[in-house]
Formats: structure tokens, C-alpha cells, sequence
């Protein structure tokens, strides 16, 4: 614990900058599409790995990188990850092929995968209790919400006064900013946790199958517009995914090493079913930021600003809906909260099905936005909840740093399937056109519409699937979640009401 104010100060302005960084780079690039797509020449389908090349780096190596933090030092592995992070996004903006920008985006979600662990590591042992925990944790929270708000409109305005490049540039200043915060403000106190290191080598193999396995997967299904899903390269693709995520469950099992996730802990059915919902609910967010910046932008003709401008709504709209979450969590049980959420998410969706091409933002976009932000801010915060719900203190980590994989990895999936989708439907009424000219003109806003309709509308069936989930899976608010009898809970006692004050706290801010 620091007692040096001025040295927790800069360690909790280190966190903000890391984590608004982190946040703002799932969003940020959305606007920007289409003038990449141009500059660069990436094909429809090609376009979506700009998105879910960084979350699926991210997602997949996120409990590699918290497990590095722990054994190797949390101020070195968050000094290397902003390194690494700026140094990518600098190479991504001098980007002269889609293969190199892919690339730069996959190593800014590797550095993420090491920066969000370490960050929030840091902040738990400068802050371990009290008011100055749920203050560090509030800022910690608003920087998140923050970053993912601001970042459709801070990519709108730099890609139309300034070019797409600076989506990727602005991150430069913003590492180097937080990098020497990090360098000045962390010490050597900040290293030790009160916890003994994990015994045993880290699970390289574990991250490298597992990230291998959804890589390919995510590979296979995006192929399948252009081969179809019968082709031999899909079925390829997707039996060798099949066999390296069986070799990550068979590694995962069996190794002597401290696993990246013990299976036992997913036979908890508040994490099972929270981590499913979460993925449901991650494809379909990633999703809606990118048809929706695609129909401002390609349909309804509106510049990049405007497009950012127009994201503000269902931004504030999650704010809402989350601050309703808090209020309602004191009497409503976190499935309940989670069920109601999934609806009123879905119904946002199916509501955004039905945009249209000669539409308008106060039409199609405000009402829509409005219904689906209030979803997703409920769901947020009993989600988190949900997801340690029974599990030890020693895995409380590990349960927080799957969630975030869950999402991470729902987004890249969600917009591998979503987006073929809506290429097939796309690539399939665009061949009804007549090849004239002035027709293809006249009729490809409507193809493109009926195309990201297609999308939009998809997201409220898998809105759906994690209702279901939360209906079946989670445990009911009459019969509380059972402990992994594989995992010691602490002492009854043990805990002090300003420290369980806090905790509680923090859940609710989480």
C-alpha cells in the first residue's frame, strides 16, 4: 500500500490514461472505415478484421497478460505494453497495405491484453480498501465509459479534418503521456499485492492454443463469404479450430503449470452462464457500432464528424441505463436486471432492423439508440456481479479477466458472422440490379441498407440467445450460487465491514 499521496495520485492518473487508451481503441477506427477501406483497398468482408483483429488479440491473450503481470512485475509488464501499444499504433497509422494495418491492430490488442491487467492490478494494491478505493475504482470506471463513448466521435472528427491515419497516431501522445506517469509514479511497493506469486511457469502453451483455435475459427467463418460454408477451405479452417481449442481443454486439464483458466471454475454456473451472456451481448454491441457507422456514412451520406456526433446518444444512453443499474441493484437480484436488460436490448435491435434508405437520423437512429444504450448500460454492471458470484477471493482475478475475454472475443466472432451476413445479402440483391449505370447508382443505397437491416436485426436474435442463457443458466435469486468445491473461500470474519463497504461498492461501480 502507498501512503505517499502525490505517488497514488500519479499512479491513478496512469490508470485513467491506460485504461481510457484501452477503451477508446475498440471504438475509435469504427468512423473511420470507409475512408480505410478506400485508402487502403480492403474488400467488405477483409475491412471487419480491422475491428476484430485488436479484440481478438485482446481477448485471447488478456489472462496471459494478467498472469505476466503477477509473475513478472505489474510497473514492468505495463511499462512494456504501452511501449509496445504506441509503437504499433504508430506503424498503423503509416500503414501502406490492409495486411499492415491488420497486423499493427493485432499487436495494439496484444499490448492492450498486458496493459488492462497490469493497470488494474496497480490500482488494487495502491488502493486495497476504503473511500480511496471506491473513489480510485469510480475514476477507473468513468474512464472506461469515457473511452468508449468519445471514441466514435473522436475518430469521426480526426478522420474528417485530419485523415483516417490519426485514428491510429492519436494514440501515440496518449501512451507516451501515461508511460511516463508509469515510469515516475509506480515503485517498487507498487509490486507486491499481499498475495504469493503463482507457482509453476506461465501457460504459454494454454494462450497460444487458445488464441490459435479462435483465430481460426473467427478465419473460417469470415471466408465463408467468399467460398460459402460447404467449401473445403471452411471445413478446413473450422476442423482445425475444432482441434486446437480440444487441445487447449486438453492443456488446460493437464498441465503442471499455473493454467490460464482452471475448467473447474466454468462448472460455477454464475460464470458460465455471465461469461455467455457477455459474449452474446459483446458480438452484438461490436456489431451495432459498426452497421450503424456504415449506414450513417454509406446510406444516409453523412460526413465522419456527423457520424461521431450522431454515436453521442447511445453513448449517453449506456450511461443511464448503467446509473439505473446501481440504483435498482439494491433491491433487484442481478439476473433479474440481466433479463430485462437482454429484452430492452433486443428490442433496440429489432428496431434497428428496420432502418431505411431514404431514412434520417431522427427517424431510424435517435429511437433506436436511445432504447438499445438503456439496455446495455443495465446489463453491464450485473454482468460483472454475476461473474465472481461463488468464486474464491485467489480467483475473484481470474473469473474478472475471463469476462473480459468473453466480450473480446464475442465482438470478434460477432462480427465475423454478422458481417458475412450482411455481405451475402448485399452481395446477393446488388445482382438483381440492372448493369446499368445509372441504376446501380440509383439502387445500391437500398442494397446497402437491406445489408446492414440484415446485421442489425441479427443482433436482437443473439439478444435472445443470452436471455435464454440468464433464464436456464443463472441460479435463481432463492438459491444461491455454490462455491467450486475445488477453491477455499476465506474464513468466515475475516473481513472488515469498511473492506466488505468497499467491495460492495465496487462491484456496483464495476
Amino acid at each position: 500500500m502507498f501512503r505517499n499521496s502525490s505517488r497514488s495520485g500519479l499512479i491513478l492518473a496512469a490508470v485513467a490514461v491506460v485504461q481510457f487508451l484501452v477503451s477508446l481503441d475498440l471504438s475509435v477506427v469504427n468512423v473511420g472505415l470507409p475512408e480505410i477501406a478506400d485508402g487502403l483497398g480492403f474488400t467488405g468482408v477483409g475491412l471487419t478484421w480491422v475491428i476484430h483483429a485488436y479484440a481478438l488479440a485482446f481477448g485471447g491473450l488478456l489472462l496471459l497478460g494478467g498472469k505476466a503481470a503477477d509473475r513478472y512485475g505489474r510497473r514492468r509488464m505495463l511499462l512494456l505494453g504501452l511501449a509496445g501499444f504506441g509503437l504499433a499504433s504508430l506503424a498503423g497509422g503509416f500503414a501502406q497495405t490492409p495486411g499492415q494495418l491488420i497486423a499493427a491492430r493485432a499487436v495494439q490488442g496484444a499490448g492492450a491484453a498486458v496493459l488492462a491487467p497490469a493497470a488494474l492490478a496497480l490500482l488494487t494494491a495502491t488502493f486495497p480498501s476504503g473511500r480511496a478505493r471506491v473513489r480510485a475504482f469510480g475514476v477507473w470506471s468513468a474512464m472506461n465509459a469515457a473511452g468508449a463513448a468519445l471514441g466514435v466521435l473522436i475518430g469521426g472528427v480526426l478522420t474528417e479534418y485530419a485523415g483516417w491515419r490519426w485514428v491510429m497516431f492519436v494514440n501515440v501522445p496518449m501512451a507516451a503521456i501515461a508511460l511516463t506517469l508509469a515510469w515516475f509514479g509506480v515503485g517498487p511497493g507498487a509490486e507486491r499485492s499481499g498475495h504469493t506469486r503463482p507457482q509453476g511457469r506461465p501457460d504459454v502453451l494454454g494462450a497460444v492454443l487458445g488464441t490459435a483455435g479462435m483465430t481460426a475459427l473467427v478465419l473460417g467463418i469470415v471466408r465463408t463469404e467468399q467460398v460459402g460454408w460447404a467449401a473445403p477451405q471452411t471445413l478446413i479452417t473450422l476442423a482445425l479450430a475444432a482441434v486446437l481449442l480440444a487441445g487447449f481443454v486438453l492443456v488446460e486439464r493437464s498441465t503442471r503449470n499455473d493454467p490460464l483458466v482452471r475448467l473447474g471454475l466454468l462448472a460455477n454456473r454464475s460464470v458460465a452462464g455471465a461469461n455467455t451472456f457477455n459474449l452474446l451481448l459483446g458480438a452484438a454491441m461490436a456489431s451495432a457500432f459498426y452497421f450503424l457507422s456504415l449506414y450513417l456514412q454509406r446510406v444516409l451520406q453523412q460526413g465522419a464528424a456527423a457520424t461521431g456526433l450522431a454515436f453521442l446518444p447511445l453513448a449517453l444512453a449506456v450511461v443511464v441505463g448503467s446509473t439505473l443499474a446501481v440504483g435498482l441493484g439494491y433491491r433487484t437480484a442481478p439476473r433479474t436486471l440481466l433479463i430485462i436488460g437482454g429484452v430492452i436490448t433486443g428490442a433496440g435491435f429489432a428496431w434497428f432492423g428496420s432502418i431505411s434508405a431514404d431514412g434520417s437520423f431522427l427517424a431510424d437512429v435517435l429511437g433506436p439508440s436511445l432504447v438499445t444504450g438503456v439496455g446495455i448500460g443495465l446489463c453491464l454492471a450485473p454482468v460483472v456481479s454475476t461473474s465472481t458470484a461463488g468464486v474464491a477471493t485467489e480467483e475473484t482475478g481470474t473469473a474478472a479477466g475471463l469476462l473480459n475475454s468473453s466480450r473480446q472475443l464475442g465482438a470478434a466472432l460477432g462480427l465475423a458472422a454478422l458481417g458475412t451476413a450482411a455481405q451475402h445479402r448485399i452481395g446477393a440483391a446488388a445482382q438483381v440490379l440492372d448493369g446499368s449505370a445509372q441504376v446501380l447508382n440509383d439502387g445500391y443505397g437500398q442494397v446497402l441498407n437491406d445489408g446492414y437491416a440484415l446485421g442489425l436485426g441479427l443482433g436482437a436474435v443473439l439478444l435472445a440467445g443470452a436471455v435464454l442463457v440468464a433464464v436456464l443458466v443463472l441460479p435463481r435469486p432463492d438459491g444461491p450460487p455454490r462455491p467450486d468445491p475445488a477453491t477455499r473461500s476465506p474464513a468466515p470474519g475475516r473481513a472488515t465491514p469498511e473492506e466488505t463497504s468497499a467491495d460492495l461498492e465496487l462491484e456496483r461501480h464495476q
